[in-house]
């Protein structure tokens, strides 16, 4: 049987980023009782997702992002804040937020607006900038918004450097299930 995986846009998070996020998790996981925890390697933030896509329509926007995304620079960005989506007191996603960045927001925009020409059919929302960490809430209390605070260890925040846009696919019955399918470089 022919798998049928489903695409996503993303930034992709360097090493150092994603150790952060992964040591984070380590020391606040017991205070947080969600259900599903992503694994580490799993993080991103993603610009558009695609769904099932057939191969001559990825071999398309590889090369319409590839040309969208041509002279655009490296630029930073900073885990700053804590969140979730979802019912306020039953979250179905538990996430880290990024600084805003006017340079993350037009990488999106003509991500997304690229997609949609190539007749992609996009979720509508505004683009909200996350890092999924965990999903399903567990809690035998309800959730307590007021534990969220900025995301630090020891004090520090972590900055990093963003010089990949990659397309990923899923393979949801490994770990991690997110695979590099085609990477472009930020130069």
């Amino acid at each position: 049987m022919d798998p049928r995986y489903h695409y996503f846009f993303a930034v992709k998070l360097p090493k150092e980023a994603k150790q952060f996020l992964k040591r984070w998790v380590e020391m606040n996981k017991e205070q947080y009782p969600f259900k599903r925890w992503v694994h580490y390697e799993d993080y991103h933030i993603t610009l558009a997702f695609l769904g099932f896509a057939e191969q001559s329509m990825l071999k398309q926007i590889i090369m319409q992002v590839h040309e969208t995304l041509t002279g655009v620079d490296p630029f930073k960005l900073t885990i700053d804040q804590l969140g979730t989506f979802g019912k306020k007191t039953n979250p179905r996603i538990f996430w880290a937020g990024v600084h805003h960045s006017d340079s993350l927001c037009s990488i999106q925009k003509k991500v997304y607006n690229q997609c949609i020409r190539t007749g992609f059919e996009l979720d509508r929302k505004p683009f909200r900038p996350h890092i999924t960490l965990a999903r399903k809430w567990n809690g035998e209390e309800p959730f307590n918004d007021k534990t969220l605070t900025s995301i630090t260890i020891e004090g520090n925040s972590v900055t990093f450097q963003v010089e990949e846009i990659v397309l990923y696919e899923t393979h949801l019955n490994q770990i991690p299930k997110y695979h590099e399918f085609y990477c472009f470089s930020l130069k």
